[in-house]
């Protein structure tokens, strides 16, 4: 089924489709399994060719991998002046798995560039008037193959489409899912396709059909929201979407995106190592009589694939009865072209030089790391600005729906986001910097506290009773 040709006939405008297979491409980089290139023909030298799999070192993933547990990891710390208001929020977060999920997407961010975060209320009881007296809130997680930004401004998504993909009694199913704006609030509207042969839109389902579907069962065809805030968030990484002509498209790149070429280079020069090792494996030729014992028994394992008899008519004067083939493997040759492009690889991604390097030969401490790879500093604080504010509007959302249902909650809260910075940061050495500065007074307690111990100045401040108190 083709979603756009759904699209088309709704008379829904989005992004082109041919960026769409942008994304299906770093994908299949991502998975290992590029079209094209990862399988390839070797001709046998008899008018037939073999089909190989070119070995793959899975540098795509692994940059993403890395990029996600520098972003989003169990240290990362949301900061709430209201406590009650805190705890309500963390609690959500920790029901929908938000640590866990979230480092997932930000990798999945890494290698399609985009991702979404769309809370939701469930299980909710409503009055007669309207009004909600129970419920959960949730948190859905949509990839970039599954977004569709419908209008925008300044890179900024207002209303959106997202498709929710499922199968049942193997007959595959999307559930559409519009966030726009009616009047200045924002509705949800759903509706549910199924997957037709011969139809390139699919069949749109009636409400009392899809809910005879169990993943549909509790779907409510409109949702008024009443809010002029969305609620969805858009999380992309900060770096300038140059794969479309469209330089007005909102949607990001992946982070290997203009690495592409590097990371085919490294495949092939693998794929090379890899096969100096198979070809170049030693090898024993044996003379015919030499095979078989004087009782007539193998005298080698037929399984030993070093040992290959020669044909009747070998020259035993000139080669010997035994013939030892050791073929030389370029291994030096090999790692120089590898490291090279790791390092290009790594430079390209943002993380600066050395960082993939193998053979460093020494374990380098966080001072080194720092110094040596300030590109991957100012490229984490660079994605750190629009996942900060991803943070607070994802918070900001799960606060509303806690307010509908009727928890006191503080709205107005102030927001703090601590990364962690531990890897690419000397964090025992600006502390004790710290230490110095609150000696010397160019520093207050309370900041030392609310910078160190994960407190707003607030909460610091009612817990220095003594200014005089020994910083731990």
């Amino acid at each position: 089924m083709d979603i756009f040709s759904y699209f088309r006939k709704k008379g829904i405008d989005t992004l082109d489709a041919t960026f769409y297979r942008k994304i299906e491409e770093w994908k299949s980089w991502y998975n290992g399994n590029v079209r094209n290139f990862s399988f390839y023909r070797v001709y046998t030298g008899q008018g037939s060719y073999t089909k190989r799999k070119r070995k793959t070192m899975g540098m795509a993933k692994k940059v993403c991998e890395d990029i996600a547990d520098l972003l989003l990891n169990e240290r990362v710390q949301f900061i709430f002046s209201d406590d009650a208001t805190g705890a309500f929020v963390q609690g959500v977060l920790d029901e929908n798995q938000f640590l866990v999920f979230g480092n997932d997407y930000q990798e999945r961010k890494a290698y399609t560039g985009t991702v979404a975060y769309i809370p939701y209320l469930y299980d909710a009881e409503i009055e007669a008037d309207g009004a909600v007296t129970s419920g959960k809130i949730g948190i859905n997680y949509v990839s970039a193959g599954n977004i569709y930004p419908v209008s925008w401004q300044r890179g900024k998504v207002t209303e959106c489409i997202f498709t929710f993909p499922h199968t049942v009694n193997r007959k595959k199913y999307i559930q559409v899912q519009h966030h726009k704006l009616e009047n200045g609030l924002y509705v949800i509207e759903n509706t549910v396709l199924e997957a037709v042969t011969g139809s390139r839109e699919g069949k749109e389902l009636k409400c009392e059909e899809w809910r005879q579907l169990r993943p549909f069962r509790k779907l409510i065809a409109r949702i008024e929201t009443g809010s002029p805030d969305p609620q969805f968030v858009i999380d992309r990484l900060n770096i300038v979407n140059n794969a479309d002509a469209d330089e007005s498209n909102p949607m990001g790149v992946a982070i290997f995106a203009n690495a592409i070429d590097t990371l085919k280079k490294l495949d092939i020069e693998f794929d090379s190592y890899c096969n100096e090792f198979e070809l170049g494996k030693k090898r024993i030729f044996v003379a015919p009589e030499m095979m078989k014992n004087i009782d007539g028994s193998m005298a080698f394992d037929p399984e030993d694939t070093v040992f290959y008899k020669m044909p009747d008519d070998y020259d035993k004067e000139k080669e010997g009865l035994i013939h030892e083939v050791d073929m030389q493997i370029r291994t030096e040759s090999h790692s120089k072209a590898i490291n090279d492009d790791l390092n290009y690889l790594s430079l390209k991604c943002g993380f600066g030089t050395e960082r993939y390097r193998f053979d460093s030969g020494q374990a380098k401490t966080a001072t080194e790391v720092i110094s040596e790879n300030s590109d991957m500093y100012r490229m984490l604080k660079k994605h750190e600005i629009i996942l900060e504010d991803v943070i607070r509007q994802l918070i900001k959302i799960i606060i509303r729906l806690g307010r509908i249902l009727n928890y006191p909650l503080n709205e107005n809260t102030e927001i703090t986001v601590d990364f962690d910075d531990s890897i690419i940061e000397d964090r025992e050495s600006e502390r004790n910097t710290d230490r110095q500065d609150v000696s010397m007074g160019a520093m207050s307690l309370v900041e030392y506290r609310a910078k160190w111990y994960g407190e707003t100045e607030e909460q610091a401040a009612k817990k220095v009773q003594n200014p005089a108190e020994v910083i731990e």
